[in-house]
């Protein structure tokens, strides 16, 4: 039963709608984004090749950004940083909407990538400082909200704006919504306790920050090349070089404090963030592309299709009480097998719609239980002072684990499509998607259960 000490006050509440303003923008801009690319390039005669940079770009910069946010926080003050965040989304956001070529558009993303990285560590920052660790599940439910929003609202919106306005108005619509929540943060958020003086780990940041973005941009290439292929060999080996590099040195004052990993439930939860990337996310690659060639439905309406999921995710946003009474392990776990259970239908090459979008229901609760109840494992036996290097941490996690699946997935599609009916390479595909779920449980035992460890 929930006490009035576990239930968020209506303070913390009101520091959770003003952030989670802020965040709907970046958590939109990339679905909508997606829908557009398209019209974007055609409209600014930019090859395929080319004019996916927009989206390429904006996510290097993004993971470069993500490993300065604990030591940001800690020296000017997470309010400050929150604010900065914003101001570089909303000035990136105008300059796209701006932008005259595809250089200044893959520039200008560039803006936007960073403020985008800064942002969801910092608000994770902000929110955890307030709320108390006791009531973290139901804090998560709140602030991850955008997140279920995104990919509901983005692909419609994205299609309102392209078929009825200019492409230039999925950057401009960014505006309001970063002038407002910037305007609450200066009213709302309280003012920053006295700052660390930490001194920034210069090395580090110049080993981890293009170690991520090395990484990343190879997965990327994944799916044209496939793993053996150079273009993706050479910035995954760099990647992992300097991220051993980082790893290895000893030093005062890390970028990312890595002692976080001697906390059990810490190491656990990060370790499943990583995981949860192939089966869990790694998936959300295949939907929306199974839609439109095993089933040859529009982008619009493989985007109406996928609703569902998102349904499912609302519906689950109990979760975080559930893992505040009774700990994050039975949760993930749960949610693992209803995630498993969502996706199995599509490894059956006949499945009918109507069964398909019941099964979007069931892997959207269960996503959505995973994702609340991993987060709050993450933090739960942490010290304040380690808050902000632990939302860098799982960001860069949560990103590594969904790049990792999706480049992984895409390989295993392209090979299944070469000799395979497309119904049937998606099946065998989402089989594999399966695996990597069930994979995940194995973590998920190291988890907290009960307030206890």
């Amino acid at each position: 039963m929930t006490t009035a000490t576990d239930r968020l006050d209506r303070s913390v509440l009101k520091l959770a709608a003003v952030l989670v303003l802020g965040a709907l923008a970046p958590l939109l801009d990339s679905t909508i984004v997606t829908v557009a690319i398209h019209t974007v390039g055609t409209d600014l005669h930019a090859s395929v090749a080319t004019v996916q940079w927009v989206s390429t770009a904006y996510l290097l910069a993004l993971a470069m950004a993500v490993p300065i946010t604990g030591w940001s926080a800690n020296r000017f003050g997470a309010k400050r940083m929150w604010i900065v965040a914003l101001g570089l989304f909303l000035a990136g956001s105008m300059l796209c909407g701006a932008a005259w070529d595809i250089g200044s558009l893959i520039a200008f993303r560039i803006i936007q990538g960073v403020g985008g990285g800064l942002m969801l560590p910092i608000l994770q920052t902000l929110l955890l400082r307030a709320a108390g660790r006791e009531r973290i599940g139901r804090l998560m439910a709140v602030v991850t909200l955008p997140a279920v929003l995104g990919p509901i609202l983005g692909p419609v919106i994205g299609g309102v704006l392209v078929g009825h306005l200019d492409w230039r108005w999925i950057f401009y619509v960014n505006v309001p919504i970063c002038i407002a929540a910037i305007a609450l943060a200066v009213r709302v958020l309280k003012p920053d306790p006295p700052a660390i003086a930490a001194r920034l780990d210069v090395l580090g940041l110049l080993l981890v920050s293009p170690a991520l973005a090395a990484i990343i941009y190879g997965l990327s290439q994944v799916g044209d090349h496939g793993f053996g292929h150079s273009a993706v060999l050479v910035p995954l080996a760099v990647g992992v070089l300097l991220l051993t590099a980082f790893v290895l040195r000893r030093t005062a004052e890390p970028l990312i404090d890595l002692a976080l990993f001697r906390t059990r439930s810490f190491t656990a939860s990060t370790a499943l963030m990583f995981l949860t990337g192939f089966g869990l996310y790694g998936a959300m690659l295949l939907l929306p592309l199974f839609y439109q060639q095993a089933r040859g439905e529009t982008v619009t309406t493989a985007g109406l299709l996928l609703v569902p999921q998102g349904i499912g995710s609302l519906l689950a946003r109990t979760a975080g009480g559930l893992t505040d009474r009774l700990g994050p392990r039975p949760v993930v776990l749960a949610g693992i097998i209803l995630t498993t259970l969502g996706t199995i239908p599509f490894a059956i090459t006949d499945a009918s719609y109507w069964l398909l979008g019941v099964a979007l229901v069931v892997r959207g609760a269960g996503l959505s239980a995973v994702n609340l109840a991993v987060m709050v494992g993450a933090f739960r036996d942490l010290e304040p002072a380690q808050i902000p290097h632990a939302s860098s941490t799982t960001r860069i996690m949560q990103q590594l684990g969904g790049a990792f699946g999706a480049a992984t997935l895409a390989v295993v599609l392209q090979s299944q499509l070469t000799g395979h009916h497309a119904s049937t390479a998606y099946a065998h595909s989402f089989g594999w998607a399966i695996g990597f779920t069930v994979l995940a449980a194995v973590p998920a035992f190291f988890l907290p259960r009960g307030r206890g460890f």
